[in-house]
């Protein structure tokens, strides 16, 4: 019945909530089922997600967050109230205060449009908090010490490579290379090799199921069904995680060099923590077999996978919103905007 303070990860491929002392209330796909011929939106999240690549044609099942960023204003609106809606619950009689997670690289009129579009979704008050350094949060690195810390987010549309140091990101190279580009590897991969086309769905089952950046014991294969660019039947092609390591080559070492280059470009105190303490990696690519090792050949550093890599940057927003005392991250929050 009271307000209720909530933390909301904006994710290109998941949208998560955290409600302050309670923990994580909603974990979805980010997608929404819009009626084109009415723009009313049909379901948001998990139930959406099931209409990927199966919808009449007056129906669209759309990602309105591409590369971390706002893609579709209205229907991110749309799809941020059901979160918050689902987060606080019905029937509040205050709104409630949110933190929204934003990438690092976002411009200007990107972040304005997170704070329009949660004031108008339902929220009272909103902060903005950059996703590298909450996935830091939730890593449980020393953030707020003089040392350096080096967190690689690599979420559905982009990787975020930082190096924090008391509380602020000292540097930040932000790439648009993550799991989906793996995805998309994926169905290019096997449409070139096997002439079978695949759907987005395919690619990410492929990707859990026998994907790696490095090679592992008892490698397989996977049987996927496609559709044979040739005859236009539906076929089964047998793929082999070789193959499927072979794909993911090229945005595997975009962020390998992501890495590097923010290393050479890290102040030589702060590259001496890190080559002590290690990288730590964070978000959904980050739990991509082998991912740690062939970073590890390339950069000579220790590298470390977060708990729950997955859910890093939400549980960094629950530190922040759980805290009794957040002075501690004051410098990590920025008031953005009130509503009336």
């Amino acid at each position: 019945m009271f307000a209720k303070e909530i933390g909301i990860d904006l994710g290109t491929a998941n949208s998560l909530v955290y409600l302050k002392g309670k923990g994580i209330v909603v974990n979805e796909p980010s997608v929404v089922a819009v009626n084109m011929l009415t723009n009313e939106v049909m379901a948001v999240g998990n139930e959406a997600k099931e209409m990927l690549g199966r919808t009449p044609g007056s129906i669209a099942a759309v990602r309105p967050m591409q590369d971390g960023v706002i893609a579709d204003f209205e229907v991110t609106q749309a799809m941020i109230k059901r979160l918050i809606t689902k987060g606080a619950g019905a029937g509040q009689l205050f709104k409630p205060t949110v933190i929204i997670c934003i990438p690092y690289g976002v411009t200007e009129v990107e972040k304005r449009a997170v704070e329009e579009v949660g004031v108008q979704a339902g929220a009272k008050d909103i902060f903005m908090v950059y996703e590298p350094m909450a996935a830091a949060i939730g890593a449980n690195l020393p953030v707020g010490e003089p040392m350096g810390s080096m967190i690689v987010d690599i979420g559905g549309g982009t990787s975020e490579i930082a190096v924090i140091s008391l509380n602020g990101i000292v540097l930040c190279n932000s790439i648009r290379v993550a799991g989906d580009a793996f995805d998309t590897a994926i169905v290019n991969y096997i449409k070139k090799e096997h002439s079978v086309q695949i759907g987005e769905r395919t690619a990410e089952e492929i990707k859990i199921a026998i994907g790696s950046a490095f090679p592992y014991e008892d490698e397989g294969y996977k049987e996927v069904k496609g559709r044979d660019l040739v005859t236009g039947m539906p076929k089964v092609a047998r793929v082999r995680a070789e193959e499927v390591r072979n794909a993911l080559f090229e945005p595997v070492g975009a962020i390998i060099e992501g890495i590097k280059n923010t290393l050479e470009n890290t102040p030589p105190e702060l590259a001496a923590d890190i080559m002590e303490n290690g990288i730590t990696l964070a978000g959904g690519g980050a739990m991509l077999r082998g991912l740690d090792r062939i970073i590890e050949v390339e950069t000579k550093i220790k590298v470390h996978i977060a708990d729950e890599p997955l859910n890093a940057v939400i549980r960094g927003i629950g530190k922040i919103l759980d805290g009794s005392d957040r002075s501690g991250f004051k410098r990590v929050l920025e008031q953005s905007k009130k509503s009336k």
